[in-house]
């Protein structure tokens, strides 16, 4: 899984009581733009150090 800055990542309840989750990738430390990746959260308003499940994708904005 690859991303820029700016992109968004979904992450897909995988369980009957889990909501989806959307948040902005804030940085991106690797230079091939492989995981772990630092996002603010849309639902709680916070930022943590994230690396992506399978129940997660990538949604990339255009340039």
């Amino acid at each position: 899984m690859k991303a820029l800055a700016g992109d968004q990542v979904v992450v897909e309840g995988n369980h009957l009581t889990a909501h989806r989750r959307e948040g902005q990738i804030v940085e991106v430390h690797d230079p091939n733009g492989e995981p772990p990746y630092l996002v603010h959260w849309t639902d709680t308003d916070t930022e943590s150090l994230f690396c992506p499940g399978p129940d997660a994708h990538i949604v990339h904005t255009e340039s």
